[in-house]
Formats: structure tokens, C-alpha cells, sequence
């Protein structure tokens, strides 16, 4: 119970201040006029003043309220290697004792894991929220027990006591990590790029000049060199396949280096080609040779060389040669010469007329067979003696003409296979469907050339009486196709409502240059977040569990879902943030969630000088754990907080006021009583005079 005196005002306090203003106006009048009883006249306003005041006697009955002092233990990443976590048990076994014996004094532990995405440790920020859900006046001290690796020091609260911090990790600790410091996002095919490595060595590192670098590319064998220790390493890289190329770096874990989280480096890096080059060759001009340079013109990413024969060797009109504005064919140069350059050839209603030697057509067989892509759009021509199908081209052309030629009109349809392979997959959601009768609702064309396709051929769109309208063969390591139409151009222009001609066309020309995205054998991963998306998408009915290899090299096995058809998905967590390989059996794929090395381990060896700044505002100190315990004792505000085996709190005597009682010191009605009695004193003193 403790009491204090207060005023409590019986009038308004502008009132007081008005009556105060009176009494010395009253008293300065009768000092003017030299009245004996001046002074007598300001006691008895001094009374009536202190009468209004009420002058009373406030008394409190306080609980007292205990002290708290924040505990904040860090197990982010860093604080699971080496001993830490049997020094962090330590260290918070060392204070909680040493807070036991502290009279009224409470604790409230805070525990720091990792924080969400690349952060690193957000210890300031779990301070800060941990210090706002308590009363400021109530907390006496701070010990945080880390490493000292913070990585938000932006976020520091203002702090209201001392902060200590007990440091984990020992004096002779080390590490050895790999750091990747210049990569590309994006690389061009066939060229090659510079990545910078480094290998460093942090703490009490034993002397060591190389070490073995291993570099894997998509999961495959590494290959092993020697790279030296602290030197910047410039290493030439150049890239297979187009898509993204997950490139992984390690080095091997040394006897006695805190941990291995860091010696692995994993970049990712987008295969571009820097431009598709396509060689057209339309035999004779028709309607639709427009629309295959429309397309091919379209995108940018393409450099296209197309020639059009307008005059064939056994046109004879007595026209001069020197006459004609027309460019020569050049044959050699384009199909011997420079044939390697193209990724693409397109014959467009091509003929044989003379114009290529079969020993031209051979070395496109062989071009073929050897990566290369041909594309056959064909017309009538296809089926008579003029067909390019009757070249030494035709061993890997994947249909042989019957000689038949349907003209009559036929809504192209895609196949149950075709349903599944990218290049078709979901064409006939592009348009509505048919007013009449299943199908896609798009415009019909008019001539069909008839073939009889092989069995390792893949018939992706049919047309009349379900004959082969589009078909695709993988031969050696190269890729043809046949379009047994040359009326596509009818979608083009619209006729009966038209249709995805363009999509169409682009997914055939992007499947022969054996872009990723169209392959119809395929495990890839979609990363969103900590959670990735398996999709598989293979030409079979069925597709098996995907295994997934973690980080650590724990198994997990999955199965797939068939979403559309030839489409396998499925969405997994993942754990933890790393590599993760992927395998069904018959596909690979490799995928690197985060980074390999986290912002945790960029800096492993325990130090106090991140936080030695926020220590010395308040006269903290900095222990480290492995010193051995240490002790806890009170001291005064302002005073220095840290000594040798021990570290200070502050208590504060926060109480809580459990009642109030307030009693007037003197009655109002005795205060104007002796005013009253002052003021005839006054009158009776002049009064004699």
C-alpha cells in the first residue's frame, strides 16, 4: 500500500485559476492602499483556494509483477550442423537454471526455425514480434542463443533492455563451400559460355591447394577435374538440347568441415537456338504456298530461304537465258555444301524434274538420318512417276504413295494416337464443335493423296474413309513428316468457318526441329514454390510411378494422374528446399527447388559481429556457449551488463494497481471556516486604525 498526495479540484480547474487570479488581484489592491490586514486577506485566499483544491490523499494497493526476460534460440539450418543443437540444449539448460534463481523474475522462450523461401535466419524479426506481444515495462533482459549468423538486421526493434548473446560453434570450426558467381539464364545452342566457380575456405581451414570438382549435367555421370582452392574458375560450358539444362557442381565433403550443404552448386540455364533456319522449296506455285512463308515469316526467331520453281529444265519457249529476271536454283550449294546449316527442309508439292540429282536426294537421306528434319507437304504430284517418294529421299519418307488421288471434300479428324501427341493434342478445342455428328466443327478439304504408312510411323489426322492425313517417323536421329494434303490453306482463308492451320503448322514445324515442349515422350517438372508439378506425357495409354530422389538421397515414389489424354500430372511437396531427380523408368528429368546452398550456408562459421552492434548499445555481452556456462545478475539501469563468467539483467518493479482510495487531507468546510476567520481578522485589524 503506498500513498500519494493529489489535488482534486471541487470546482471546474479553470474556476481555480480564475478564483487564484482574484486573490492576488485582492491582495495587490490592498498592498496599494496600505491596509494593515494586506496579509491576513491573502491567507484567508490562500485558504478558500486550497478549500476549492481539496487537497486529498491518494492510496494505492499495488501487486508486484515479475520480470521477463526473452530467450530466443536459434535452430534455423545453420544451428543443425556440427554440435550446435546439443549447444543450443546446453546453453538453454545453462540460463534457465541461472533464471530460476533470480527472485520474481519469469521467461519466455522464443524458438527460431527456418524461415520461408531463401531468408536466411530472421531472428530480428522473431524478436521483434515476440517483444510486442509483452509490456515494454516488464522486460529485463534479452538472450538469444545463435550462431550470430542474422540476416534481417534491417528489422531491429528498439530494445528495452540488455542484450546478450551466447554463442554457439567452437573456435577451431571450418567449412569449404562452392560458390558460383557469374551464370547465364540463357545460353545459346552449340555456342559456348563462361561460368565462374569458386571454392572457398572459411574458419580454421587446413592449408589445401585442389580439390576434385564434379560437373553433372541433367543428372548424367559427372566428369571429375582438379580445381584449385580461392581462385577464381572460369570453366567453358556449352549446352546439348534446348530447354532448361540443370548444370550441378560439387565438390566432396572433407573430414572435419562443419557440412556438405554448401559444396553443391546447381544452375539452371534455358537452351535457346539462336535462329531456326528453314529451307522451303515449293515445286510450282499454288494457294498455298503463301501461307507456309506467312507462317514461317511470322516468327522472328526463324530466317527463312525459299525458293519457288517457276521455269523447270524441260520448258523450252526460245526465251534467251540473258533474257530471264528468274534466280538460278542453286542446287549444289543447298543440298551438298550448306545442308548441314538448315534445321528444317520443306518440299512444297515438289516434283522431280530434273532439277536434283539422286545423288542430291541421298545426301538429304543422309542428312536425315543424321539429326535433320524434312517436311513433305504434298499435292497430287506425290502419287504419279514424279513423286519424290521415287528418289533415294523415299527410304525414310514415312508413307508410299498408292497412286491414288481422292478429290472430294473431307472434314480432317484426329486420331485416338493423335489425341495424345503434342503435335494434335487439343487442336479440336480451337474450334466449335460440329453442328452435326462428332468431331471438331472446322471447314472440310478437298484432296487427299493415299498412302500406306509403316507400322513405326504415327498417323496423328486422318481423313477420307480414316485414311493417313498427317504422319511423323523418327528415322536414325532425324525426323520427317508427310502431310498427304495440300489443302490446308483452306483453314487459312476461312472456308466453311476455317481452322487451327497456323497452330497447327507451327506445332509440326517446332516438333521436326525438336523443340522440348512438343516432345511426345516427355517427364518434365513445373516448380511452384516448395511444391513442384510431374507431368509426363507419353503416347501410351498408361505410364508408371515416378521415383523422386531427394536431396539426401531418400526415395519417395509417386503416382500419376491421367488429366487429359497421353497427360500424366501430379502435384507434390516437397520437404526441403535442393536437387531433386526424377525417374519412371524410361524418362529423367532433373529439377533444383531453391537453391542447392541456401543463404544459411553461404556463412557457417559462428561469429558475434553481426550482432555486436545492437549488443554494445545496450552494454550487453557476448558468450560463447563453449566457454562453459555462465551466470545471471541483477544490475542497475545504464550500468554494465556483462562481465567475466556472467551477464546482467535489469529489473524494472513493474507492479499492477489492484485498488485506489483517495481521502481528503482537511475538510472544505475547516479551510473556509479559518478564511473566514482570516478575513475578519483582517477587518478587525484596519478597523482600529
Amino acid at each position: 500500500m503506498t500513498g500519494t498526495v493529489i489535488f482534486d479540484p471541487l470546482i471546474p480547474l479553470v474556476a481555480v485559476y480564475g478564483l487564484a487570479g482574484l486573490v492576488v488581484l485582492a491582495v495587490a489592491l490592498a498592498i496599494w492602499r496600505r491596509l494593515a490586514g494586506w496579509w491576513l486577506r491573502g491567507l484567508a485566499g490562500i485558504a478558500l483556494l486550497a478549500a476549492m483544491a481539496n487537497p486529498s490523499l491518494q492510496r494505492e494497493d499495488r501487486a508486484p509483477l515479475s520480470d521477463i526476460v526473452m530467450v530466443v534460440v536459434d535452430e534455423s539450418a545453420s544451428q543443425r550442423i556440427g554440435g550446435r543443437p546439443d549447444q543450443n540444449a546446453q546453453a538453454l539448460a545453462n540460463i534457465t537454471a541461472a533464471l530460476a534463481r533470480q527472485p520474481d523474475t519469469e521467461m519466455r522462450l522464443v524458438t527460431l526455425g527456418d524461415a520461408e523461401g531463401d531468408l536466411g535466419t530472421a531472428l530480428m524479426t522473431a524478436l521483434s514480434q515476440a517483444l510486442a506481444e509483452e509490456p515494454q515495462g516488464r522486460i529485463a533482459g534479452i538472450v538469444v542463443i545463435s550462431d550470430g549468423r542474422v540476416h534481417d538486421m534491417d528489422n531491429a526493434p528498439a530494445l528495452p533492455a540488455p542484450l546478450h548473446l551466447l554463442l554457439t560453434g567452437k573456435p577451431d570450426d571450418w567449412d569449404r563451400r562452392l560458390v558460383v558467381s557469374n551464370a547465364p539464364a540463357f545460353a545459346i545452342l552449340g555456342e559456348t559460355f563462361t561460368l565462374t566457380l569458386r571454392i572457398e575456405d572459411q574458419g580454421a581451414a587446413p592449408a589445401t591447394q585442389t580439390v576434385d570438382l564434379s560437373v553433372s549435367i541433367d543428372g548424367a555421370p559427372p566428369l571429375t577435374l582438379p580445381v584449385p582452392v580461392g581462385r577464381d574458375i572460369e570453366l567453358p560450358v556449352q549446352l546439348s538440347h534446348a530447354g532448361m539444362n540443370v548444370l550441378q557442381f560439387t565438390i566432396p565433403e572433407a573430414a572435419g568441415e562443419l557440412t556438405d550443404r554448401n559444396n553443391t552448386a546447381v544452375i539452371q540455364i534455358n537452351g535457346v537456338r539462336d535462329r531456326l533456319r528453314v529451307l522451303l522449296v515449293s515445286g510450282e506455285p499454288h494457294p498455298g504456298e503463301r501461307t507456309w512463308r506467312n507462317l514461317l515469316k511470322s516468327d522472328a526467331a526463324v530466317d527463312l530461304v525459299h525458293f519457288t520453281i517457276l521455269r523447270p529444265p524441260e520448258k523450252q519457249d526460245g526465251v534467251p537465258v540473258t533474257e530471264l529476271s528468274l534466280i538460278a536454283f542453286p542446287t549444289r550449294e543447298l543440298f551438298l555444301e550448306k545442308i548441314d546449316d538448315f534445321d528444317l527442309i520443306i518440299f512444297d508439292r515438289y516434283r522431280r524434274r530434273g532439277i536434283l540429282p539422286n545423288a542430291y536426294f541421298d545426301n538429304i537421306r543422309n542428312y536425315v538420318e543424321q539429326g535433320g528434319a524434312v517436311l513433305i507437304s504434298s499435292g497430287p504430284e506425290y502419287g504419279g512417276a514424279e513423286s519424290i517418294y521415287r528418289s533415294p529421299l523415299g527410304a525414310v519418307l514415312p508413307g508410299a504413295p498408292t497412286a491414288r488421288v481422292f478429290d472430294e471434300g473431307f472434314v480432317p479428324q484426329i486420331t485416338d494416337l493423335g489425341a495424345r501427341h503434342p503435335v494434335t493434342a487439343g487442336l479440336d478445342d480451337l474450334s466449335p464443335p460440329a453442328a452435326q455428328g462428332d468431331g471438331p466443327g472446322w471447314g472440310r478439304w478437298f484432296r487427299l493423296v493415299d498412302v500406306l504408312v509403316p507400322q513405326e510411323a504415327s498417323v496423328v489426322m486422318s481423313g477420307l474413309d480414316d485414311r493417313p492425313l498427317l504422319v511423323l517417323n523418327r528415322v536414325g536421329t532425324g525426323r520427317v513428316a508427310l502431310m498427304a494434303s495440300d489443302h490446308s490453306w483452306l483453314w487459312d482463308r476461312g472456308y466453311e468457318g476455317g481452322g487451327p492451320q497456323l497452330e497447327l503448322l507451327r506445332r509440326l514445324a517446332h516438333w521436326m526441329m525438336r523443340e522440348p515442349e512438343l516432345e511426345e515422350e516427355a517427364l518434365f517438372v513445373e516448380p511452384v514454390g516448395q511444391q513442384m508439378r510431374i507431368i509426363r506425357r507419353t503416347l501410351s495409354e498408361t505410364t508408371g510411378d515416378v521415383t523422386i530422389t531427394h536431396p539426401d538421397g531418400t526415395e519417395t515414389i509417386v503416382p500419376l494422374t491421367e488429366t487429359s489424354p497421353g497427360r500424366f500430372e501430379t502435384l507434390w511437396d516437397a520437404p526441403e528446399i535442393g536437387l531433386y531427380r526424377l525417374d519412371d523408368g524410361d524418362q529423367q528429368a532433373v529439377i533444383a527447388l531453391g537453391t542447392a546452398a541456401p543463404r544459411e550456408f553461404e556463412q557457417t562459421i559462428a561469429t558475434g559481429d553481426v550482432l555486436a552492434p545492437l549488443v554494445d548499445a545496450q552494454r550487453g555481452g557476448i558468450m560463447p556457449v563453449s566457454a562453459g556456462t555462465v551466470d545471471i545478475r541483477a544490475v542497475r539501469p545504464g550500468r554494465p551488463a556483462t562481465g567475466r563468467g556472467w551477464i546482467g539483467i535489469t529489473p524494472r518493479g513493474a507492479f499492477q494497481t489492484a485498488d485506489i482510495k483517495i481521502t481528503p487531507l482537511v475538510p472544505a468546510w475547516l479551510f473556509l471556516l479559518l478564511a473566514a476567520m482570516l478575513s475578519v481578522g483582517a477587518w478587525l485589524r484596519e478597523g482600529r486604525r
